[in-house]
């Protein structure tokens, strides 16, 4: 009887110690910093945070880090996309990947890309890690809106935006 208690308690110790180590040597998906992966329903490919259009509507060419698009686009955040407001208009969307409005609104504008209006460019910014840019913009929760100039100065800001048409008309 004792050999069998034995026994059981190695297996269990065995599987939990495998599945733990499986979970931690397995990148986690839900992150922001996820591997590159593919949505070929919705032609929109991620990488490392990431957006960037293919469809048949949009040409789309990669210069560096910044997505040059015939129809507006849904960026990670650098400073260099600023620059993109001397042509169109740049709306900062502070994002934090728990909030639930925030990763409602971060699907509708993935599922919408070609409603983005040319020369609008939304630049996706992690909550979390942008404690300079929250102090600069006086953003003090997740789910708020800038939009800037291409110096990054404030021309607008907002909160709470359930979908990119709503996104869209808050712009000025």
């Amino acid at each position: 009887m004792n050999s069998t208690k034995s026994i059981l308690i190695v297996v269990i110790v065995l599987a939990v110690v495998g599945i733990g180590s499986y979970s931690w040597l397995t990148p986690d998906t839900a992150t922001e910093d996820s591997a590159m992966m593919e949505k070929t329903d919705s032609n929109v490919m991620e990488k490392e945070g990431d957006v960037m259009m293919e469809n048949k509507d949009t040409e789309v060419m990669d210069k560096g880090d910044v997505m040059m698009a015939k129809k507006g686009s849904y960026e990670a955040y650098s400073p260099e996309k600023l620059a993109l407001a001397d042509k169109g208009k740049v709306v900062l969307f502070f994002r934090a990947s728990w909030c639930p409005t925030c990763r409602t609104l971060d699907a509708d504008i993935k599922s919408n890309l070609n409603a983005i209006p040319e020369g609008v460019t939304i630049l996706d910014v992690n909550y979390d890690n942008s404690t300079a840019l929250k102090q600069k913009y006086g953003v003090t929760y997740q789910h708020t809106l800038v939009q800037v100039d291409s110096l990054g100065n404030q021309i607008t800001k907002w909160t709470g935006s359930p979908t990119l048409a709503a996104l869209i008309s808050n712009i000025k």
